[in-house]
């Protein structure tokens, strides 16, 4: 793919410009190209246009990004500048070709060719070199990061070990949650849109408390440790994307409105999210909150040792009250697949309510799709990056800390 146009200021008392090597007087530029570089903010010398912060917070926008778009737009991109700056002093200079892997790598986790992404952003609006851009960015800090921490980051046989098997194939990328589940009715609908708006664990803690419908409300909504690859697929980017305290758009499933707030996110040794099948089972008990629910339901547990048990338990049940499912964790309902999230095999949620009946979900296995699992040598490459992230953030606000940022 060929190198975007360059942009580079050359002198703010001149106002000349350089745009792919060709002067032009600022006079002389077409009004839509002066709108691309207008400044916005500089970092050190370098400068963020406002047409990068656009492009940007359309960016986040795609991925369903929370809280406010071009605050957040601006952050990533003053990150983003330092990071770039740093590599340049550091004699890092990325190919052509390093960049279009990095572009095919991220378009391959939305199961997307590059081509085939670069044209589903561009319909929105989003341009190559936004994409191209953002990219370089991630790539170069990575090379940064060798650099600077090579020597003081290890990986073992035996972590590498660990992270081939299944259970770290699971656990590599954990989150920590909190949940308000609403009825999907009307007046839920306006709910779920103010409290997506929340930015504070004790806010969405009390929301929890008194709207929510879910069995985690009397814990305000906060749910343990799950790793990242059991939540539904389409959850996943919106949690990459957040920080602490925000909180996803309304998701719908079935007969709920979920929102989820991120109280933390974990990188561990192993792979990034697989495709997952799982297979489960689900029952409803009806009359939610009854005595005679209660003790329904304390009936099944105390028989439901396994799917089988749980099927027995079941038997003289109508119909319509027992499913077994087996799926792609994919093509599972959202509300569904937050509770098989957290269950280990043979393990049985009681935290849903649909209408007046109370859901149970046992997980019977949960096992890997068709994903090909990595070398032994690819697996070491990405516990490195996943240690080396755990040492960014410090070195991150270091930089920051000795740059001068400005406005215009």
């Amino acid at each position: 793919m060929p190198r975007r146009p360059t942009l580079r200021l050359v002198s703010l008392t001149a106002c000349v410009f350089l745009i792919a090597g060709v002067p032009l007087i600022a006079g002389l530029v077409p009004q839509a190209a002066a709108q691309r570089i207008v400044p916005a903010l500089f970092v050190d010398d370098r400068v963020i246009t406002q047409f990068e912060i656009e492009q940007r917070a359309l960016f986040l926008e795609l991925f369903n990004t929370p809280g406010d778009l071009e605050e957040e737009a601006i952050e990533r991109l003053i990150d983003e500048r330092l990071q770039l700056a740093e590599a340049r002093r550091r004699g890092i200079r990325l190919t052509d070709e390093q960049i279009d892997v990095g572009m095919e790598e991220f378009a391959g986790r939305v199961n997307l060719s590059s081509e085939e992404f670069i044209e589903a952003i561009g319909q929105a609006g989003l341009s190559p070199a936004a994409f191209r851009d953002f990219v370089e960015a991630g790539l170069a800090w990575r090379e940064v990061l060798r650099q600077r921490f090579a020597g003081r980051v290890d990986i073992t046989d035996p972590e590498v070990d660990r992270a081939m098997s299944l259970t770290a194939q699971r656990g590599g990328v954990r989150v920590l949650l909190s949940e308000i589940i609403l009825p999907d009715v009307p007046e839920a609908r306006e709910l779920a849109a103010e409290l997506a708006r929340i930015t504070s664990f004790d806010a969405f803690e009390a929301a929890a408390r008194e709207f929510s419908a879910a069995e985690s409300a009397d814990r305000g909504g906060r749910i343990d440790w799950v790793p990242l690859a059991n939540v539904p697929e389409a959850v996943r980017p919106m949690l990459l994307q957040m920080r602490p305290g925000q909180v996803t758009p309304p998701i719908p499933s079935q007969e709920a409105i979920i929102l989820l707030q991120l109280r933390a996110l974990d990188v561990a040794e192993s792979l990034p999210p697989a495709s997952i099948a799982v297979d489960y089972a689900v029952a409803l008990v009806p009359g939610a909150g009854t005595p005679a629910a209660e003790a329904e339901v304390a009936r099944i547990l105390g028989r439901a040792d396994s799917c089988a048990d749980f099927a027995a338990a079941m038997r003289n049940a109508p119909e319509e009250a027992y499913r077994r499912v087996e799926s792609a964790l994919s093509e599972v309902p959202a509300d569904i697949a937050l509770q098989l999230a957290r269950l280990d095999e043979r393990e049985v949620s009681t935290n849903l309510r649909q209408g007046d009946n109370v859901v149970l979900v046992m997980l019977c296995s949960r096992t890997p799709g068709g994903e090909q699992r990595p070398s032994r040598s690819e697996m070491r490459e990405r516990l490195l990056d996943d240690r080396l992230g755990e040492l960014a953030d410090g070195f991150l606000a270091e930089l920051r800390a000795a740059a001068t940022i400005r406005r215009p």
